[in-house]
């Protein structure tokens, strides 16, 4: 994508509408990311950031737990899935599950966060047991669970409609469904990136129901492949759409596309994206969470998911509309599994608030409802004269 550097008069036009809280339109959203003057850019969603959140960054101390990889889909960008009877395919006895889940404990764990592969066989009543099992063995411990992908599937495998399906799932402890599954809703990216049939209206109709039910949800979108900023600036306008009619979205999650270069120990390359794209640049992550910040004025967090980012690229984003950072993750798998860019795979608390101060920023630890349960020091004023955005 070439930049282009607009002049004087299309920018205080911008920066009037966003000071007025206008909302900005898709020919807005699209002339952004033509714009090549990130620090004006950034500039701008920072201050949509800091009227919407002061000088915070929440964070929340979570594990991720995928309690099987076998998945009946083989979506494009995808590195985790495994077809039946592949060695490294597994499925977790519930057992195993909530002994994996108490081994985390001891982190001062607020919230497992639950995705899976569609499994071919495994039957429905797995997942609300599951859930059951995990809430009594750790009751203080939030399970956010499960993608609209995986509740249109339960739909298939039970017979049960969607709403029943939340009911149960809630009832056994489920607290906020996943963002994911969402990848780019415009169909003409899509139907070269996803292999499975939930798409915008079995999503929306999804986070729609669990909204209804009082749930609250993250949303996300997975950019950096194959799609233009046009397809980016829709997918925000769809869920900008639905949030004006549900409130019920939280935070959205800009993930960014990730290339495997060494897949898995069988050698085999399952992410098919990756020989014909590249993977977004720092500067392109920068202006999608700027963009993205600007645009979606109606939900209140802009989360940045350091796996996929990198650390420095996800300090820098706090600075371009960002304000939640994805807690301390042990493992995670779904979208690649060997990193070359030397993201660890783990942060510890203090870790974390290392970076948030470094960034400038003052660090609040959230639960998954985004209620305050610690707050802490901001930046050492000995160390800086004052915080000052980061620029790239």
């Amino acid at each position: 994508m070439t930049g282009t550097t607009h002049d004087a008069g299309f920018k205080r036009e911008l920066e009037e509408k966003v000071r007025a809280g206008e909302r900005l339109s898709r020919e807005d959203g699209i002339a952004l990311y033509e714009s090549d003057d990130l620090a004006w850019l950034g500039g701008l969603a920072h201050e949509v950031r800091t009227r919407k959140n002061g000088d915070v960054v929440h964070f929340n101390v979570n594990r991720h737990l995928n309690m099987t990889n076998v998945c009946t889909a083989s979506c494009a960008y995808c590195s985790f899935q495994r077809k039946p009877g592949e060695k490294d395919a597994y499925t977790m006895r519930i057992e195993e599950a909530v002994r994996l889940a108490k081994a985390m404990e001891n982190d001062n764990l607020t919230e497992l966060h639950i995705v899976n592969g569609l499994h071919p066989t495994l039957p429905w009543r797995y997942y609300p047991r599951s859930l059951k099992a995990l809430k009594e063995a750790l009751p203080q411990v939030s399970l956010k669970a499960f993608t609209a992908t995986e509740i249109h599937h339960f739909e298939k495998i039970s017979g049960m409609p969607a709403s029943e399906i939340l009911d149960e799932l809630i009832d056994a402890g489920l607290e906020s469904l996943t963002g994911g599954g969402a990848e780019i809703f415009d169909w003409e990216i899509r139907q070269h990136i996803v292999d499975h049939e939930t798409h915008w209206e079995d999503w929306s109709r999804i986070h729609r129901l669990a909204h209804e039910k009082g749930l609250k949800t993250p949303c996300t979108m997975l950019y950096g492949h194959i799609e233009e900023p046009r397809h980016r600036v829709d997918h925000v306008l769809r869920l900008r759409e639905l949030q004006d009619e549900t409130g019920g979205f939280q935070v959205f999650i800009p993930l960014r596309y990730q290339h495997d270069f060494v897949d898995m120990k069988d050698g085999k390359i399952r992410n098919r994206l990756q020989a014909r794209t590249t993977m977004a640049t720092g500067a392109e992550a920068l202006k999608t969470f700027a963009v993205s910040r600007l645009l979606f004025d109606n939900v209140p967090h802009v989360k940045v998911f350091w796996v996929m980012h990198g650390v420095q690229t996800a300090q820098l984003a706090l600075n371009h509309g960002a304000d939640d950072m994805d807690g301390s993750v042990v493992e995670y798998k779904i979208t690649h599994d060997a990193d070359s860019y030397g993201t660890p795979n783990k942060l510890t608390r203090d870790d974390l608030l290392e970076l948030i101060r470094d960034a400038g920023f003052r660090p609040v630890e959230r639960n998954t409802r985004y209620e305050i349960i610690r707050e802490f020091e901001g930046p050492d004023a000995a160390r800086r004269e004052s915080p000052q955005p980061m620029r790239v």
